[in-house]
């Protein structure tokens, strides 16, 4: 952790980090406490002012150089995200591969979005003036960030922010540092000034003193709606970026490719074990094809691989901790004490957790209201398309959906009731671009990420007027 810069002796506890599959450690790093913050942030104040100094080519050749660093050691990185998060080596690989495109987006925003010229002469009186605005950074950014995209998600606060020009206080989750603080490396090694991100690894005590801290001047964190709602309370005037969970819904319509849905229902279901906001939680069947549509989705459902992620041909990996199971599992005894049925798994075996699917779930149960973060789908027919988009916008925070539907008028009309931050035509509800505006409605997110959003989150407009004066 030499990006810390701060004496080992200081820390005399460690966190291990203990791989979520066979419970092998992967690694320790130094747990670091709440009273270490004015140490952190005095840092962090030191790369503010080191950051906003460095030129635009300087930050964007840093970022498309650390790129470069990880496509060449991409296999080292998809291993460590296997072993400290538990996701397949397939899905890891893909989110390292999605981590070199989302620097290589910072880097192209470092560049091109510097801002714009103002035509002061579109307003009466304002003929004899002319000027623009620029875009410069906020000074220190504190980055709060999940386990279920350990380095993805990391780089989608780290690149944007220095792209801006900005220092950045990184607390990852202590479940899941070490792909973090190894990209933080890489950027180093590429030129970043050790100084502009700073590294934290701790418990809830050390967050609350960082998000509370008079000279942190934004917070963006991903996570969950009870530790978002918790920073807002502590946070006081600074900017808060927060993508605080979904529950997502997919309408599929009689008139859809029926293959096509069940496969990328499927799939958006049990990526990364289910431990992912955009996950596909609720599948809402016109009624005509429920039957069969049941039938198939259970079916290929039961044959997915659960089992080591390492393992090329597994598919749904570990949960990331006996907690997590423990959780899931209650959710589903609930559920079914309240009258629904269940049609495959509920059988976990240590932290490996199978495809589970309900039906009949009572809207009252948690399961159908709350994120379940867990390969837990519920199936749930309709007769008429408002029918399930009132099913669909139910819950009170909501990130995507999706459509499945052959009829172009029928999805422009759910893309427009739809309470969601992105509306995906057939397509199921986890896809996402690392360029697109990424977040939420209603409690499911404040602002927005997606690298050029981020990127403008994280940076002020000054605006420069030259009154061409004439005696």
């Amino acid at each position: 952790m030499r990006n810390l810069a701060l004496s080992e002796t200081t820390f005399p506890e460690e966190i291990v980090v203990s791989n979520p599959f066979d419970g092998s450690v992967v690694g320790a790093v130094p747990e670091i406490g709440a009273a270490s913050v004015n140490t952190l942030l005095g840092r962090a104040k030191r790369g503010a002012q080191i950051a906003k100094t460095l030129p635009r080519h300087k930050r964007s050749a840093i970022l498309e150089k650390a790129a470069a660093a990880i496509e060449a050691a991409s296999e080292e990185f998809a291993l460590l995200i296997v072993k400290e998060a538990g996701k397949t080596i397939t899905q890891a690989r893909k989110e390292t591969t999605r981590c070199i495109n989302t620097l290589k987006l910072s880097a192209d925003e470092a560049k091109h979005n510097a801002g714009e010229v103002i035509p002061f002469d579109s307003y009466a009186g304002s003929e004899s003036r002319q000027g623009w605005y620029t875009r410069e950074p906020l000074g220190i950014i504190a980055a709060i960030t999940p386990y279920n995209d350990p380095l993805n998600l990391v780089a989608h606060k780290l690149g944007p922010a220095i792209a801006g020009g900005n220092a950045v206080l990184l607390k990852p989750s202590e479940l899941t540092p070490l792909s973090a603080i190894k990209l933080v490396e890489v950027l180093v090694e590429s030129g970043l000034p050790e100084e502009i991100v700073t590294v934290a690894v701790g418990g809830p005590e050390l967050g609350k003193a960082i998000v509370s801290a008079k000279d942190v001047r934004m917070i963006s964190f991903t996570g969950g709606f009870a530790t978002g709602e918790a920073i807002a309370k502590t946070a006081g005037i600074k900017k808060l970026a927060m993508d605080l969970g979904g529950n997502a819904p997919v309408i599929v319509m009689e008139n859809c490719d029926f293959d096509a849905a069940v496969e990328s229902c499927v799939s958006g279901a049990y990526w990364a074990a289910g431990q992912n906001c955009i996950g596909t939680q609720r599948i809402l069947i016109q009624r005509p094809i429920y039957d069969r549509f049941r039938i198939e989705f259970v079916a290929a459902s039961r044959k997915l691989k659960t089992g080591n992620p390492l393992d090329a041909d597994t598919d749904v990996g570990p949960m990331i901790s006996t907690k997590a199971v423990g959780r899931a599992t209650a959710m589903i005894d609930r559920a079914l004490a309240a009258g629904s049925t269940l049609l495959c798994g509920h059988e976990p075996v240590g932290n490996l957790f199978p495809p589970t699917v309900l039906e009949s779930v009572p809207a009252s149960c948690d399961a159908w209201s709350e994120e379940v973060f867990a390969p837990i789908v519920i199936l749930e027919p309709f007769d008429e398309l408002a029918d399930a988009i009132v099913l669909a916008n139910s819950p009170e925070y909501s990130l995507h959906a999706g459509i499945f539907t052959n009829d172009l008028e029928g999805a422009l009309e759910a893309a427009k009731e739809i309470e969601a931050g992105g509306v995906m035509i057939n397509d199921s509800s986890d896809y996402r671009f690392d360029a697109m505006p990424f977040g939420g409605f209603k409690y499911g997110s404040m602002g927005r990420e997606g690298v050029r959003f981020a990127y403008e989150d994280m940076t002020q407009p000054k605006v420069v007027c030259i009154n061409r004066l004439r005696r």
